[in-house]
C-alpha cells in the first residue's frame, strides 16, 4: 500500500499539505529533487526498471534508492494526484549534442499542473546541470531564472521547447580540462535547448517501449554510463562512471565551479552512501563509454 506519510518523510517534507496550491507544490517539487537521486544504476548492477507504481514505490521511497525520469516523475504524479492537484503526464524528446538535434524518439517524461487556471511544468527527474528545483510557468518567451540557470519556454506551433541559459564552466582539477563529462560546445550565449514537447496527454503505456530502449539498446545513453546525480543547497553532484564531481553555482561570478576526481572501484559503494544516501543490493558496475556524451 502506497501512502503519503512515507513519502514526505523520504523527502523530509513536514509542512503542512491541505491545499493543493503553487506554493506547496514549489515546496515538495524543491524537496525531492534534493533528497531523490536521478539515478540509472539498476542497468548496471543486474535490476530492471519497470513502470509499476507498486514498484516505483517501494523502490524509491522504502528502499531509499533514486530513479530514471519515468521512475522519480511517476512518483511524483502520484504524489501530486493524491494531494488533489490536476496533472497531465506529457512526453519529450531530449536534445543531443553530439548530433545538434532532438531526439527522434520520446526519451523523458514531465508532468504539467494546472493551479488555479495557469499552467506548470513539473520535473523533478532531469538530473546534473539541468535540473529545475521549482516549476516552471507554462509560458512562451519569458525568462525564468533559477539557481542553474535561466529557463525559458517558446511555444512554436504546436511545440514547445525548453532551454537553459548556463554559466561557463570552470573546472579546479586541470587534470579534467579535457574530459568528455564537461561542455565544450560553446552555444550562443550559454543557451542550449533542453527538449521539445506537445500538450499532448500521455499514459504510462506510453513510456513502456522507450524505457525497454533506455535500459537495454547498445547505443542508449544509460547503457554506456552509470550515473548517480542530486542537487545540493549550492549546486549538485554526480558520479558518471568513476568520475566524481561537486558541482558549486557562482551566478556573482558568471561560472560554475567544478571539483572533478576519479574514484576507484573499491570506494564506489561509498562515495554512494556518503554523497547520495543510497545502499545496493547488487554489486554495481560502473561504466562511462566516452563515446556516447551526455
Amino acid at each position: 500500500m502506497m501512502n503519503l506519510e512515507e513519502y514526505f518523510q523520504r523527502i523530509g517534507f513536514y509542512g503542512p499539505y491541505g491545499k493543493p496550491d503553487l506554493a506547496t507544490l514549489k515546496l515538495i517539487h524543491k524537496q525531492h529533487v534534493m533528497t531523490i537521486p536521478f539515478e540509472n544504476l539498476s542497468i548496471h548492477c543486474g535490476e530492471r526498471i519497470t513502470l509499476d507504481f507498486e514498484f516505483i514505490f517501494n523502490k524509491i521511497v522504502r528502499s531509499s534508492r533514486g530513479g530514471v525520469c519515468c521512475e522519480s516523475n511517476l512518483l511524483f504524479t502520484w504524489v501530486l494526484k493524491e494531494l488533489g492537484y490536476n496533472c497531465t503526464i506529457l512526453s519529450t524528446r531530449c536534445f543531443k549534442s553530439i548530433n545538434n538535434d532532438f531526439s527522434p524518439m520520446d526519451s523523458h517524461l514531465i508532468i504539467k499542473v494546472i493551479i488555479d487556471g495557469m499552467a506548470y511544468i513539473a520535473d523533478v527527474s532531469f538530473g546534473v546541470a539541468c535540473q529545475i528545483w521549482e516549476p516552471l510557468e507554462l509560458i512562451s518567451g519569458k525568462d525564468q531564472p533559477q539557481a542553474a540557470g535561466v529557463f525559458r519556454l517558446s511555444e512554436k506551433g504546436e511545440v514547445w521547447v525548453l532551454e537553459k541559459t548556463g554559466r561557463k564552466p570552470r573546472i579546479m582539477n586541470p587534470d579534467f580540462d579535457k574530459s568528455s563529462l564537461v561542455e565544450k560546445k560553446h552555444t550562443r550565449n550559454n543557451t542550449k535547448p533542453m527538449y521539445c514537447f506537445t500538450l499532448v496527454p500521455r499514459g504510462v503505456d506510453h513510456f513502456l517501449e522507450m524505457t525497454q530502449h533506455l535500459q537495454t539498446d547498445p547505443s542508449s545513453l544509460f547503457t554506456n554510463k552509470s550515473i548517480c546525480s542530486l542537487q545540493t543547497p549550492t549546486g549538485f553532484r554526480v558520479l558518471i562512471g568513476w568520475t566524481y564531481t561537486e558541482v558549486n553555482f557562482k551566478p556573482e561570478e558568471g561560472v560554475d565551479l567544478l571539483e572533478m576526481k576519479t574514484i576507484p572501484d573499491d570506494e564506489v559503494e561509498q562515495i554512494l552512501g556518503g554523497k547520495f544516501h543510497l545502499k545496493l543490493v547488487n554489486k554495481l558496475v560502473p561504466i562511462n563509454n566516452k563515446a556516447h556524451a551526455l
